[in-house]
């Protein structure tokens, strides 16, 4: 199985996963102007098994371990543009990777191409400066490199339902994304977001991260597909969310679990 491969399936979700808006809804929907909001991602991922070329599990050579902090900060400049910034520091071990460092910091814009009562459609552009770090025996992941991110959100919300335990405000998000990099294969990835809201306090959230690497000769190489269910609680202007993910299915990725935390922060 491929190092890159595997590496693959723990940056992927982070940049999914970090596009969540703290109140309402999601990625598709901007800032608005002079507010913003950060938000600090714990994660840590176990995999003993594998999926194979033709998607069977395996088990690994050896046990792969990751564990990512990850900071994420959105800025509205104006009504219909949000400044976004990320970062992380990785560390990884299986194998073939034993590595820990920063990973990529990546900067980009979010302009909202049209937005409704129900309905929000946005475009986003990035460019990601690569990690440095430490890594026995294979170059670090990213390092050096210079990655660029074109993506496209659209967000559909819907009226709470009747009831002791309704949502009282619900919505969904798919969000498609080509990132073309230098040292690492270019990705595409599909991202869907389910969130519903249960007052002003809680929001449960599920997830599915989608994704497929090209190999070296630009054809379809690893894929990976994971799931997460999470709640988040909030507190004021802060919010804290709790949950776990879960690799269902792939081609030469990891098949991983593990529990996901954050903070959030409104400003």
């Amino acid at each position: 199985m491929r190092s890159g491969a595997a590496i693959l399936l723990v940056v992927a979700p982070i940049i999914g996963v970090g596009l969540l808006a703290a109140d309402a809804r999601a990625g598709a929907w901007v800032q608005p102007r002079g507010k913003g909001q950060a938000i600090l991602k714990l994660e840590q991922m176990r995999a003993d098994q594998g999926y194979g070329p033709s998607g069977e599990a395996v088990v690994l050579p050896a046990p792969r371990r990751d564990t990512s902090a990850g900071v994420f900060a959105e800025y509205g400049l104006t009504e219909r543009l949000t400044l976004q910034l990320k970062g992380d520091w990785q560390q990884g071990r299986d194998f073939f990777v034993d590595y820990e460092g920063r990973g990529p910091v990546e900067v980009g814009l979010t302009w909202q191409v049209a937005r409704t009562d129900k309905w929000a459609v946005s475009v986003y552009g990035g460019y990601a400066q690569g990690g440095e770090g430490r890594n026995a025996g294979y170059a670090a992941p990213g390092q050096g490199d210079q990655d660029w991110e074109a993506r496209a959100s659209v967000g559909r919300s819907f009226s709470g339902g009747d009831g002791r335990f309704a949502a009282s405000g619900r919505f969904l998000e798919l969000q498609t994304a080509r990132r073309f990099r230098q040292g690492l294969p270019d990705e595409t990835r599909i991202d869907l977001t389910w969130g519903s809201h249960y007052g002003p306090d809680w929001m449960i959230l599920a997830q599915a991260f989608a994704g497929q690497a090209d190999d070296d000769q630009g054809r379809p190489g690893a894929r990976w597909l994971a799931v997460e269910t999470s709640a988040v609680r909030r507190f004021g202007d802060w919010s804290v969310q709790a949950g776990w993910r879960s690799t269902v299915a792939g081609r030469e990725t990891p098949v991983a679990n593990g529990p996901v935390i954050a903070i959030w922060r409104r400003f």
